[in-house]
């Protein structure tokens, strides 16, 4: 599992694990029940504290992306694929989002916005 910390970033320590854990759990690069690595290894690994480490996985606990087991370990957490794929749904509409507000601001009409994302689409 990489988890990249950015020093320069506004967002805290905390926030930064449990979003870049969720995202690899959405995508499906960490699967249903895997282990995660502990909280004291994940601290050592990042040069972090424990705390920070609990911390996150604590708040990643609380919203369903993983299940801890005491004396056993972290692990994520069995989902509902329907629950994963609306989850993956709000992601592309939140990036929808900015890409209409930035097309907007710089004037480029809906028939263009569509024609570009038809383009971008077929790419793949």
């Amino acid at each position: 599992m990489k988890i990249v910390i950015a020093n320069s970033s506004n967002q805290p320590i905390y926030e930064q694990i449990t979003s870049q854990i969720k995202e690899l759990i959405m995508k499906g690069e960490l699967r249903e029940a895997e282990p995660l690595p502990s909280i004291r290894n994940l601290a050592k690994e990042l040069q972090i504290s424990v705390i920070t480490t609990k911390r996150a996985y604590d708040e990643l606990e609380k919203e369903g992306f993983i299940v801890t087991v005491p004396g056993k370990g972290s692990y994520v957490a069995a989902e509902n694929k329907e629950l994963l794929h609306e989850k993956r749904i709000k992601v592309v509409e939140e990036k929808l989002v900015e890409a209409v507000t930035a097309a907007k601001s710089i004037q480029i009409s809906l028939g263009q916005l569509q024609e570009m994302l038809s383009l971008l689409y077929e790419e793949e």
